[in-house]
């Protein structure tokens, strides 16, 4: 480990051995690092907080401190951050509670631009984007590829599907569909994400499909039962289609409404 003179770093933490730690930073008891990442100035980890290999902590994130949950009475929880990770200036990841199942998880390949919140209970998959001063509620999923703008408020248990875009400053109290984009206040669905769709690689047949399918949803005149049964008979092959299907399947909150 290379720790700058300034920084903290607890006897109690478990750091790999070429981990960097710049100045002023603070690495409390309970902490694991794995081997690559770097830490930068003024950054604060607490925990119990687990984080992976090859992370970017920019500085002064601060990672792992209590959440923000009236009912939270000093249990044992923690953040579990995997591999390959940006976090940039000010950020801040919240532990979890125990009636979100203890922990706040965040996936791989991930980018928390600056000032980013995720409260307690989160769960961010892999290849999202939350741009600056995206904040998330507690108990929100985060999908696979999701993107999330600038100053966007997420309600709690909200859910952001895979592949989606939400436009900045948006404000979301009810799910958005994977693969489709959303913006506004209170945020409304406009349709697929066809750029960044397209930017994924998937095929025109897909990109097809999922048009359809977001008519059917939204456009056809149909009941929300009458809708799902149509999409799985006409699309129930497809991946993405039983993803959709699921989706809605175990939605909270409901879907935002269409434009």
């Amino acid at each position: 480990m290379k720790a700058h003179e300034t920084a903290i770093v607890s006897p109690g933490a478990e750091i790999a051995d070429d981990v960097v730690i710049g100045p002023r930073c603070i690495i409390d008891e309970g902490v694991k690092i794995g081997r690559g990442t770097q830490i930068q100035l003024g950054a604060h980890i607490t925990g119990p907080t687990s984080i992976g290999e090859n992370c970017e902590i920019f500085p002064y994130a601060i990672i792992g401190v209590v959440p923000q949950d009236l009912k939270f009475g000093g249990e044992e929880t923690s953040v579990v951050i995997g591999n390959n990770n940006v976090i940039r200036e000010f950020a801040t990841i919240h532990r979890g509670t125990i009636g979100g199942g203890r922990v706040t998880r965040i996936g791989n390949n991930n980018l928390l631009m600056a000032y980013s919140h995720v409260a307690h209970d989160c769960r961010i998959g892999n290849h999202a984007i939350l741009a600056n001063a995206a904040s998330l509620a507690g108990h929100i999923i985060v999908e696979d590829h999701a993107v999330i703008g600038g100053l966007v408020g997420v309600h709690q248990f909200t859910q952001i599907g895979a592949y989606s875009m939400t436009g900045g400053c948006s404000a979301l109290d009810r799910d958005v569909l994977p693969y489709t984009q959303a913006a506004g206040n209170r945020a409304k669905h406009f349709g697929p994400n066809l750029v960044g769709l397209r930017r994924a690689g998937f095929s025109s047949a897909k990109i097809r499909m999922f048009k359809e399918v977001y008519r059917l949803l939204f456009r056809a005149d149909l009941k929300r039962e009458a809708a799902l049964r149509r999409i799985e008979e006409q699309f129930g092959e497809f991946d993405e289609a039983k993803h959709i299907l699921e989706f809605i399947k175990h939605s909270r909150r409901g879907l935002c409404p269409a434009q």
